[in-house]
């Protein structure tokens, strides 16, 4: 009996005999049972970890892919091939593979800095590569960037990583700053006056952690430019921006300050 299943064993089908190819069957059948129990134990550990979720998903599935090649490399090797030429092939393989998708690996690590570093997170109004907008996600790949005028734009991660971001809501409050210029008539104490009350009127803005502030910013030619500066929450920016604007004209108006504007002055001289 014994020596019945020896030949079957030394049974060759090509190169492989079928005691290689049981050996490698259940060198196998182990190894996914490893793999699987790994598998678990890694993914609660990694779940554990304060890292962002996004790489929490890139970091499990890194794991499933090594452990899935060292079972490729130890049931090649119980068929009798050589382990060391097939890590060699695919050694030459991945370098071709990395030197044809160069651009794409680039982003992807940049992609994983980005997720590390969190410049920004989804839902951030930022401003890079000239592109301005909220959030949508970060991939591996690229930055999903909504525009006001609600337009996905694709910015490349490597173009982010070394580019200056802007994130206009990273804090929770936020500066309005508007210049005006008025005449020179105007009394300077009828204007920052003028200019405060705006902001009172408006109704949006604090005095934490500055209370507003008015000022004669520069003499130009034919007028006086002010500055007012008034902090407000992130979340209501443009809300406070507008409505400082609309009453900045009316308090103008009703404290008789005159505003400029561009326009030429023509003396008639008569000689008779």
């Amino acid at each position: 009996m014994a020596e019945k299943i020896k030949n079957i064993l030394d049974f060759s089908i090509g190169s492989f005999t079928v005691g290689k190819i049981v050996s490698a069957l259940v060198t196998f059948i182990v190894c996914y049972i490893v793999i699987k129990a790994l598998n678990k134990l890694i993914s609660r550990l990694i779940d554990k970890t304060s890292i962002d979720n996004t790489l929490k998903r890139y970091l499990k599935t890194a794991v499933k892919v090594v452990l899935y090649f060292i079972t490729a490399v130890i049931v090649v090797d119980a068929l009798g091939i050589s382990a060391t030429s097939l890590v060699a092939a695919f050694s030459v393989v991945g370098l071709a593979a990395s030197l044809a998708v160069q651009d794409s690996l680039s982003n992807i690590a940049s992609g994983i800095m980005l997720i590390i570093n969190k410049p920004f997170k989804n839902g951030d109004y930022i401003e890079v590569e000239d592109v301005s907008g909220t959030v949508s996600a970060v991939s591996l790949v690229h930055t999903k960037i909504v525009t006001i005028d609600n337009k996905m734009v694709f910015v490349p991660n490597s173009k982010v990583v070394s580019a200056k971001i802007t994130n206009f809501t990273a804090e929770d409050k936020r500066r309005v700053d508007i210049e005006v210029s008025a005449s020179y008539d105007s009394p300077v104490n009828d204007v920052r006056n003028a200019l405060l009350n705006a902001v009172k009127r408006s109704g949006l803005f604090t005095d934490e952690p500055e209370a507003p502030f008015a000022a004669v910013l520069a003499y130009d030619e034919s007028s006086i430019k002010y500055v007012v500066r008034a902090w407000t929450e992130t979340a209501q920016y443009w809300n406070a921006y507008f409505a400082l604007m609309e009453n900045i004209k009316a308090e103008f108006d009703g404290s008789g300050v005159e505003m400029t504007y561009n326009h030429i002055n023509v003396h008639m001289i008569n000689d008779k």
